[in-house]
């Protein structure tokens, strides 16, 4: 058997979420199906980096699997792709040491959230930016994104419906890239929490709206409190951009680094 690493693409608008769920289209279920009937009926098993929600989307997601095929490595994305709907889609394919663990060996993830900043719907990125229709102080917001970086615990901004004990993570940059009419929140850190980065956005909007000041954030995230923070920013704005390894580095990013 050999493992292999995978990097793939996709849409979010029509899933249900990354993870398995029954009776829901997800995109792991997608994965094992494809792999599945690429294996001639053989059940395949697919490991993540992470889960996404209902409607996020990925443009770096990682996952590993085990298989008895020798197909060469460059050959694995056709093959798996030919497989797959439409709205994913597998970029390259690498052999990883048997002990390899797309989850657990990651040292690093980035997130943006793409933000529309104009006045009139466009019905074409209605599904991948969200559009707010109003000013944003950005100046501002920069200034209230610096209270978030670093090592923190993080409850203010993670769902309360999470059971998740330890809400210590370290957040490494945030930034803001204007381009156009579009808005992009850039968030890299060696981990996140349930709704995190959302939340976040939620609340640095709000601080962007003038309905909360830079420095609130701080008091936000000392708070330790859920109900502290602003609402959760919908999930189509948000894309898994970038997940780094220590001993794996995919050609794709040579290329797309922007």
């Amino acid at each position: 058997m050999q493992r292999v690493a995978a990097l793939l693409s996709y849409d979010g608008t029509n899933f249900s979420g990354y993870q398995v769920q029954p009776s829901k289209r997800t995109v792991q279920l997608e994965l094992e199906q494809a792999l599945t009937k690429l294996h001639k009926g053989e059940k395949i098993k697919v490991i993540s980096s992470g889960r996404t929600d209902a409607g996020v989307h990925a443009k770096g997601q990682v996952i590993h699997f085990d298989t008895s095929l020798t197909i060469p490595a460059n050959r694995w994305p056709n093959a798996i792709n030919a497989c797959l709907p439409d709205d994913i889609f597998v970029h390259e394919v690498k052999p990883v040491a048997v002990d390899f663990h797309a989850r657990y060996d990651t040292v690093g993830k980035e997130y943006r959230y793409q933000i529309s900043l104009k006045r009139q719907l466009d019905v074409f990125r209605r599904n991948f930016t969200y559009l707010i229709q109003q000013e944003v102080n950005t100046a501002e917001m920069e200034l209230a994104a610096h209270y978030l970086i670093g090592r923190h615990d993080y409850s203010s901004f993670c769902a309360s419906n999470t059971d998740v004990k330890d809400k210590v993570r370290e957040v490494t940059a945030i930034e803001l890239v204007k381009s156009g009419d579009e808005l992009s929140l850039r968030f890299k850190g060696t981990g996140f929490l349930y709704n995190m980065v959302r939340i976040m956005v939620g609340t640095l909007l709000e601080v962007g709206y003038g309905k909360l000041e830079s420095e609130d954030v701080a008091h936000i995230l000392a708070a330790r409190d859920r109900t502290k923070a602003s609402k959760t920013a919908p999930a189509h704005g948000l894309y898994l951009w970038k997940v780094d390894y220590p001993n794996l580095v995919f050609d794709y990013y040579k290329n797309n680094e922007s």
